[in-house]
């Protein structure tokens, strides 16, 4: 980025955030504080009221507004896939916006610009995930959350989890405060406080049936950031596993999200896990057949050999 870029941008980005240090805008624009102070005279000197307040930071004097900025392609190409995505993956209170934004974006953009961006979208297809269990996205569903989120008000769900208790019930009623909607590896997952735990606690869209957004109202605690949240690691068993060859290539294509390290040698691959439990794991390896060997824990090589011999009974 030049000169005349940073500047540009640290107008927007002033126009956006309203207030900032000098050191926030280095950091942003990865550059040193002296050279924002430097890029703050070269502002004023041009003409954009700027005020500075020592010890606050800097800010656009009240009503200045810059004009909209016209789009790279690349921009403009940008913002258009980003509306695909919208439609495709959330509900209908925000379908019908996107498809607005985008008419939007596109009437305004040069025709030069609009004919380059229309050529590189013809190349790029936006692929919504499909996801078996779910049977594809339930706008529905996200339409309840995202109300249920930004009202603060709980929830009440009825949901199925992967592995049973140590009662064998896989069924639970739970009466939730939701804090935020993640999209991870073409999965909707809630994040939310659960009652029945006390604890934060993740929820996958497609577990979930009966959902029902309550009065009740709860408070999201001031220090939660969804951004910068990061979940506690519960996965704490290793497992390790020898890949023949033959088939190392589409093992590593596959990228399981369990993997946590690939290790190539001359007679195989062999790949590392964290799991939280083995079951995890267990038909993700018998889909491989023979193809691959679990070398440790001890425990899954013997289950492995259970389920096989029921397979084996089963022909």
């Amino acid at each position: 980025m030049n000169k005349t870029e940073r500047l540009l941008a640290i107008v927007l980005e002033l126009q956006r955030k309203g207030m900032m240090r000098a050191e926030d805008l280095a950091a942003v624009f990865e550059t040193s504080v002296r050279t924002i102070y430097r890029d703050m005279q070269a502002l004023s000197e041009s003409g954009v009221p700027l005020i500075g307040e020592p010890g606050v930071g800097y800010s656009l004097m009240e009503g200045y507004f810059l004009p909209p900025v016209s789009f790279t392609v690349e921009e403009a190409v940008t913002l258009l896939i980003g509306t695909v995505f919208v439609e495709q993956q959330f509900d209908e209170g925000y379908t019908s916006k996107a498809g607005a934004a985008r008419g939007k974006i596109e009437a305004i953009l040069p025709e030069h610009v609009r004919e380059e961006a229309d050529r590189v979208r013809a190349a790029i297809k936006l692929l919504a995930p499909y996801d078996p269990l779910a049977g594809g996205v339930d706008k529905q569903k996200i339409n309840i959350l995202r109300t249920a989120i930004l009202e603060q008000r709980k929830i009440r769900l009825h949901y199925k989890k992967t592995y049973a208790d140590e009662d064998g019930n896989r069924h639970s009623t739970r009466i939730v405060a939701p804090y935020g909607l993640v999209l991870t590896q073409g999965n909707w997952l809630l994040l939310a406080y659960c009652e029945l735990r006390a604890s934060l606690r993740h929820f996958r869209l497609s577990r979930m049936e009966q959902l029902a957004l309550l009065d009740e109202r709860f408070k999201r605690p001031q220090d939660f950031d969804l951004q910068a949240y990061v979940p506690e690691n519960d996965r704490k068993l290793p497992v390790r596993i020898w890949v023949n060859p033959t088939i190392a290539d589409k093992v590593k294509e596959q990228n399981n999200f369990y993997m946590e390290s690939l290790e190539e040698t001359e007679d195989g691959l062999y790949v590392n896990f964290l799991v939280r439990v083995q079951e995890e794991l267990l038909h993700w390896i018998l889909g491989w057949g023979s193809g691959v060997v679990v070398l440790e824990p001890e425990s899954l090589r013997l289950q492995v050999r259970a389920e096989a011999a029921k397979i084996l009974e089963s022909y």
